[in-house]
């Protein structure tokens, strides 16, 4: 078909060129973000491949189609290095997940390439893909739809419910179901078993026990398929299969009720995950990080980190196929998998994507059920052999410097008890003092000092830290601010972590290749409180969609990173300003009020808040 027909069939309203002629030039398009082409450009190419022959793009995706008379005309290694080459300059121009396309002109036929990294060769071609698609539909294929997040959320609250009723406990829910997706995804028959005999001992096994033994047998297959180089495979395998599989609350499942538990996971999430795209490994987040906000509800300090400020925090400080990412107090694995998820995005053959789960995600956890839910998050994800370890981190300063870190993600326990801290901070503790004073910066600090230079760390942390009047957080900061320059805080919502922990949370960015007062710079302060997710009974926060069902995060994660990026004044949402230590670290103390977005309504409420405020406080009374 003729390029007027491709655009007309995927759709002409998304059609994007820059060019008289209709293509689309990359040299003008980096240029207009301030890169230049030749920084992109492979030897084996050089400057030969600049216009794309048709672009098309909304707010998320992107489909580049390169045009050719017949394949057979052409050496196929050449048009697919082409196409290559402007998968590369795409992504260095936008962050939107990329269809590649090369389309017959004097034909019908088509080669198609999508997924987590678009690699452009035929190991990775979508054979499937004979017939071009409308845009509506590749968007469709590649990120689903989005109340399938909400299915995922209303099937996990169920499914909680179901485990309750069996006498599963709580603490071990999230383990125990991530253990039988993963078994799942890798064969694991549990229909129609029929109790057998033991070949070594001769003893009856009942079906309930010969899935639990199937089960094992899968994780131990999948902890053994990297080789033997895993120094943790041991003790991830005896969490998993002792603290998980031989607890007596799932030993004592009968098989009916396991055949239940399986089969719903199976009916009710397994069609929901695509773990083979980007977007599917969103899905598997979201699936780990609601779950556990269902279980465990006493501990009203546990505070997982939503996927979509996961997604945030990595772009925020450009996780990329050279990152060397650090979570060390990595629970659950959302920073893990969020970075190893954008580091393969940005990988263009698969040895380089093997090098990024291998060699490039480090992880520390101190407590055993979450270091167990981190491996199997990890496992899902077809990380096998990840660097992820138990420990205190303040015992792996050594480990920490020798795996060159040069990014780190992370959101340290905010209160934490004397157990879990430096015991070279709680020496200095007072007698009756229970919970880190420092709400979580000497956790920072400590991370701060045994990574390399230059690095960049994104940490969440409570308000308090960064408008308390402590003198161990007045330490921290100054501490802080000596050997490194503070770049951004953003204030985020106010429930973000609901229904877990009640911490009200912000988001420091710190630059670690200089001391701030050499950095001599204002730091970018985001009111970021708005991330157009609202509560929904019984399911958490879940993100608002416009009336096409389309996903108001996406709009807006963009509008903040934009602002961060470009260090844009926006009144009400960004200001800059110059701090020491001893300032507060809030865009609230800075920011300029948007007059134009006020109404009356805001004024009663916030005379409404006050009054409730007073007669809280006693200072009024009901007459």
């Amino acid at each position: 078909m003729n390029r007027r027909d491709i655009i007309n069939k995927i759709g002409d309203r998304y059609h994007v060129g820059n060019l008289e002629t209709g293509e689309f030039s990359y040299v003008k398009a980096l240029k207009s973000v301030g890169k230049d082409i030749r920084d992109y450009q492979k030897a084996t190419s050089g400057g030969q491949h600049q216009y794309l022959d048709i672009r098309f793009e909304n707010d998320r995706l992107v489909i580049l189609v390169e045009c050719k008379n017949k394949f057979s005309r052409w050496d196929k290694n050449k048009i697919q290095g082409q196409l290559q080459d402007y998968v590369r300059f795409e992504k260095a121009y936008s962050d939107k997940k990329i269809v590649a396309i090369l389309a017959e002109t004097e034909g019908d036929d088509i080669w198609v390439w999508y997924g987590q990294s678009v690699i452009i060769d035929d190991e990775h071609k979508i054979t499937t893909e004979t017939t071009l698609r409308t845009f509506e539909e590749y968007e469709y294929m590649y990120f689903g739809r989005v109340n399938d997040k909400i299915k995922i959320v209303d099937s996990i609250k169920q499914l909680n419910e179901k485990l309750h009723s069996d006498g599963i406990n709580e603490k071990l829910r999230s383990q125990f179901v991530g253990t039988c997706l993963l078994a799942l995804k890798n064969g694991l028959v549990y229909k129609n078993v029929n109790t057998t005999l033991d070949p070594a001992t001769g003893q009856t096994i009942s079906p309930a026990k010969v899935i639990l033994n199937s089960i094992k047998n899968i994780l131990q297959a999948l902890l053994t398929q990297g080789g033997t180089a895993d120094i943790n495979k041991a003790s991830k395998l005896t969490i998993l299969n002792n603290k998980v599989l031989g607890d007596q609350d799932i030993e004592n499942l009968t098989y009916e009720e396991l055949k239940d538990i399986l089969g719903y996971i199976d009916d009710n999430i397994v069609p929901y995950i695509n773990d083979k795209s980007t977007a599917g490994q969103d899905l598997l987040n979201l699936f780990f990080t609601t779950f556990n906000k269902y279980v465990g509800k006493a501990d009203k300090n546990q505070a997982f980190t939503p996927d979509h400020i996961c997604d945030f925090m990595s772009k925020a400080v450009g996780v990329n196929k050279n990152s060397r990412v650090l979570d060390p107090c990595c629970g659950s694995g959302a920073f893990l998998v969020r970075a190893m998820t954008d580091a393969m995005d940005d990988c263009e053959t698969e040895e380089e994507r093997d090098a990024v789960k291998k060699e490039q995600i480090f992880g520390i956890e101190y407590e055993d059920g979450a270091f167990g839910l981190s491996s199997t998050n990890m496992l899902i994800h077809g990380d096998g052999n990840s660097n992820v370890i138990q420990a205190s981190m303040f015992d792996k300063g050594q480990w920490i410097t020798a795996s060159g870190i040069n990014v780190v993600l992370m959101n340290p326990p905010y209160n934490a008890t004397k157990k879990c801290c430096d015991p070279q901070y709680t020496r200095r503790w007072g007698s009756n003092q229970k919970e880190d004073p420092s709400k979580g910066l000497h956790f920072v600090e400590f991370v701060a000092r045994h990574v390399s230079k230059p690095c960049k760390m994104a940490v969440l942390l409570p308000m308090q830290a960064a408008i308390g009047n402590s003198s161990e957080i007045k330490e921290y900061k100054k501490k802080m601010l000596d050997s490194y320059t503070l770049d951004a805080v953003f204030s985020l919502p106010n429930e973000m972590f609901y229904p877990g922990a009640s911490a009200v949370a912000c988001c420091m960015i710190f630059d670690l290749s200089q001391k701030h007062e050499r950095a001599n710079k204002e730091t970018f302060f985001g009111y970021f409180k708005d991330d157009k997710f609202i509560k929904r009974k019984g399911l958490g926060r879940v993100e608002k969609t416009d009336s096409d069902g389309n996903s108001l995060w996406l709009e807006t994660e963009e509008l903040w990173l934009d602002l961060y990026r470009n260090r844009r004044v926006v009144p009400g949402l960004s200001v800059m300003h110059k701090v020491t230590w001893q300032d507060e670290w809030l865009a609230e103390a800075y920011m300029e009020t948007d007059y134009s977005t006020l109404s009356e309504d805001d004024f009663q409420k916030t005379i409404n808040d006050y009054l409730s405020f007073l007669v809280k406080e006693g200072t009024i009374y009901e007459s």
